[in-house]
């Protein structure tokens, strides 16, 4: 359950960086650091070559987890946000205020991520004791 839970965290993540790269490009192109228009500049944005921690990284593959049909996290609420739709209309307050919300969303995110993953390798390294001492079963390990 600690796996999926953190897949499922590490999706919401990829899709607040998204959105986080695609406003800090139109923040630039606003204030004239960029002359492309966010259209041209979409596959190299959504590609990889634009990340919300600026260091261009290789994307890895996102895997799509299985989430509740009726939202239950408050980043559910900030990624049901339109702003994207809107970009051209808003104003560079609502920018910021976008991107303000977008980065206290991921940094609770990555802070529930976080706790998710220790618990995953606590669990991972509890199974591993017991049956290095011997106190689990192993009988059944390939029975199914």
């Amino acid at each position: 359950m600690a796996d999926s839970v953190e897949t499922e965290l590490s999706y919401y993540r990829r899709m607040l960086h998204g959105r986080m790269d695609l406003l800090a490009f139109e923040l630039r192109r606003r204030s004239g650091e960029e002359t492309r228009t966010l259209i041209e500049a979409l596959p190299e944005i959504l590609g990889g070559g634009e990340t919300a921690s600026g260091t261009g990284g290789r994307p890895t593959p996102a895997v799509m987890p299985e989430l509740p049909e009726a939202p239950r996290r408050p980043v559910d609420r900030v990624l049901a946000d339109d702003f994207l739709a809107r970009l051209p209309s808003m104003s560079d307050q609502d920018l910021e205020e976008v991107q303000a919300m977008l980065v206290d969303a991921e940094r609770e995110v990555s802070v529930q991520r976080k706790s998710a993953q220790v618990a995953f390798d606590g669990i991972q390294a509890d199974i591993l004791a017991r049956y290095k001492d011997g106190t689990a079963d192993q009988s059944g390990l390939l029975d199914a």
